[in-house]
C-alpha cells in the first residue's frame, strides 16, 4: 500500500524566515509514503505490491530527493520508545532545561559505561538498519540490479563477535529556544549549514517536524511535516551516488527555523540512522555498467577510506569559507587530498603519464591532451609550446605507488566477493561440506597421492580429459600438480577439473597403483 504525503498549502508553514531570506515556497511536494513490509526482500517471485512500492520509492527519491518509510506497529513503537528515552536521557543529565545534546551509538562497540547512551538504542539500531537495507535493495532493483548488489559494501548481518558496525545511530535533543537555524541530525555538532550525508542512506525519525529537503529544482520544503513519530524520512548519500554512477542523486537537507517549532515548547528529539559502507570496501560502478547503464569516466573505482577522506577535505574548505567570510578565497583552501593531486581532473585516472609543460605545471591523461590542443595552460593560462614537454618522473612514481595500493584493495575486495558467491555451492566431487551447520567451500578436496580422473573444463586440453592421474602436490587457490599415470606427464589443474576415482577393493588388490616418484 502506497500513500502520498501532501504538504500544507499555507505560506506560514513553508516560509524559511531568517534562515536564508528566501521568498515563500510553493506547496507542490508530494512525498511518497511506502510501507516497509512492501519493500522487504523475500523468497519467491516478484509480486505486484513489491513492484509498485519499488517504483514509488524510486520515483519519490528522483522527484523530491526524499521518501517516507512507514513501519508496522511493533517497529513504530520501538522508535517512539527510543525518542522518548533519548529525550529523558538528555534532560536528566543536564541542569539547564534549554540544553542540547548529541549521542552517537555504534553497534558492536565496547562501552565501559552502559549509561553513556540512552536505553533502547540497540533495538532502534536493529529496526532502522533493517529498513535502510530494505530501501537499498529496492533502489538496486529499480536500477535493474540484483537486490543484494550493494551487500559487499555493508557489514556482515548479523555482526561477528568483537566487530563494530560501520553504520551509526545519532540521537539528538535540542530545546526550542536553540532551534533557530541549527542543525539537528549531524553526527557531532550543531550547524546551520546545508548538509549532505557521506554514507549510503540516512533514515530520520523525529517527535516534531523540522527537516527541510531541497528538491532537484532547488526548492526547499518541509519534508517531515505531517509525519508521526515512528515514520522514517529517507535520504540518499554521496557513497550511494558514487556507487550508482550518479543515477541516485545526493539529498541535501537542513534544519527548519524556530517558527515551525514554537508549539513544541518541550524541545525536539531526533534519531538518525546512517547506513555507512565498510572502510575497506571499494566503490565500483562495474556492476551498474554491466546492467546497461552509461558510466561517466569520472566514476572510477575508489576505496571507501579514500572517498571519505576526499569528502572531509571538501567539508573543511566549505567550513572555513563560512567561518571566514572576509578572508580571501586563496587563503581558505586547505591542502587537497593526495588522490586529487595524483589524478587527472577530467578522467579521474592516475597521472602515470604526467608531463611538465613550458610554464612549469604538470598534466596528464585527457587534461594533457586538452592543454596541447588549446596551447594554453589550464591553471595559469600561459601560452605553452607542445614541443617542450618533459616527463615528470616524481609525479609518475607517486601516482603509480598510490594506484598500486588502490588496485591491491580492489583485488582484495573482488576476491572476497568471489568467495562469497562460492559459499553454499554443492559439487558432485564433494568439494563442499558443512561445519557447524554452515556451508563452506573446500578448495582442496583431494589429498597427496590420491588417484583422480581428469573430467576437464573449457580450458582443459582434450588429450587430458578422461585420463587417470595421481596428486603429487598442492598449489595456491585450489590448484594441484598431477602426474598422468599412462604417460608420466606432469600437469597443473584446478580442483574443479578433477573427480575422485572410485576403485573397488578387489580391483585394487589385482592392480595395485605404482608408487609415485616426486
Amino acid at each position: 500500500m502506497i500513500h502520498h504525503h501532501q504538504q500544507p498549502t499555507t505560506q506560514s508553514h513553508l516560509s524559511l524566515g531568517p534562515l536564508d531570506h528566501e521568498p515563500p515556497q510553493q506547496p507542490i511536494q508530494m512525498i511518497a509514503r511506502i510501507r516497509l513490509s512492501d519493500i522487504l526482500t523475500y523468497d519467491g517471485v516478484v509480486t505486484s505490491s513489491y513492484s509498485r512500492a519499488v517504483e514509488a520509492l524510486s520515483d519519490s527519491l528522483t522527484r523530491y530527493n526524499a521518501a517516507i518509510i512507514q513501519l508496522n506497529c511493533d517497529d513504530s513503537a520501538v522508535l517512539r520508545c527510543g525518542l522518548e528515552a533519548s529525550r529523558l536521557f538528555f534532560r536528566t543529565r543536564s541542569r539547564n532545561v534549554a540544553a542540547a545534546g548529541v549521542c552517537v551509538y555504534r553497534a558492536g562497540r565496547a562501552l565501559e559505561d552502559t549509561d553513556s547512551y540512552p536505553p533502547c538504542m540497540t533495538d532502534v539500531f536493529k529496526c532502522m538498519g533493517k529498513a535502510a537495507r530494505a530501501a537499498l535493495s529496492a533502489i538496486a532493483r529499480h536500477l535493474r540490479l540484483r537486490s543484494d548488489v550493494f551487500n559487499y559494501l555493508l557489514d556482515d548481518n548479523p555482526l561477528p563477535a568483537n566487530e563494530a558496525s560501520s553504520s551509526v545511530l545519532v540521537a539528538t535533543y535540542s530545546h526550542g529556544a536553540l532551534q533557530n537555524g541549527k542543525g539537528v541530525i549531524t553526527g557531532g555538532m550543531l550547524t546551520s549549514n546545508v548538509e549532505t550525508e557521506k554514507g549510503l542512506l540516512t533514515l530520520i525519525t523525529t517527535d516534531a517536524p523540522g527537516i527541510q529537503v531541497c528538491d532537484p529544482n532547488g526548492h526547499w520544503y518541509l519534508a517531515d511535516d505531517g509525519s508521526s513519530p515512528g515514520d522514517l524520512l529517507l535520504l540518499s548519500g554521496r557513497s550511494l551516488s558514487h556507487a550508482t554512477a550518479g543515477l541516485r542523486p545526493v539529498s541535501s537537507y537542513r534544519a527548519a527555523t524556530a517558527n515551525t517549532l514554537i508549539a513544541n515548547s518541550g524541545g525536539r528529539t531526533s534519531l538518525a540512522f546512517r547506513l555507512m559502507p565498510q572502510s575497506n570496501a571499494i566503490l565500483d560502478c562495474s556492476l551498474v555498467s554491466a546492467a546497461g547503464h552509461v558510466i561517466p569516466q569520472s566514476y572510477v573505482p575508489v576505496s571507501v577510506s579514500q572517498f571519505m577522506d576526499d569528502l572531509s577535505a571538501e567539508e573543511n574548505v566549505s567550513c572555513n569559507r563560512t567561518d571566514n567570510a572576509n578572508v580571501p578565497h586563496n587563503n581558505l583552501n586547505k591542502e587537497p587530498s593526495l588522490r586529487s593531486i595524483l589524478s587527472d581532473p577530467l578522467s579521474g585516472a592516475f597521472l602515470e603519464d604526467a608531463m611538465f609543460v613550458s610554464c612549469g605545471h604538470s598534466f596528464g591523461g585527457m587534461m594533457l591532451r586538452k592543454v596541447i590542443e588549446i596551447s594554453k595552460c589550464a591553471l595559469c593560462n600561459a601560452d605553452i609550446d607542445s614541443g617542450s614537454l618533459i616527463p615528470n618522473h616524481a609525479l609518475r612514481a607517486a601516482a603509480t605507488a598510490v594506484k598500486y595500493e588502490d588496485d591491491k584493495r580492489l583485488f582484495h575486495n573482488s576476491t572476497l566477493r568471489k568467495r562469497r558467491k562460492e559459499v553454499g555451492i554443492h559439487r558432485e566431487n564433494g568439494d563442499a561440506s558443512a561445519e557447524n551447520g554452515v556451508q563452506r567451500v573446500i578448495q582442496y578436496p583431494f589429498t597427496i597421492n590420491e588417484k583422480v580422473v581428469i573430467k576437464g573444463n573449457r580450458r582443459t586440453p582434450d588429450k587430458l580429459v578422461g585420463k587417470e592421474a595421481i596428486i603429487t602436490s598442492q598449489c595456491l587457490n585450489g590448484w594441484y600438480l598431477l602426474k598422468i599415470i599412462e604417460s608420466g606427464e606432469n600437469v597443473r589443474l584446478q580442483y574443479r577439473s578433477l573427480r575422485k576415482l572410485l576403485i573397488s577393493h578387489s580391483s585394487d588388490d589385482r592392480c595395485p597403483s605404482p608408487p609415485v616418484q616426486n
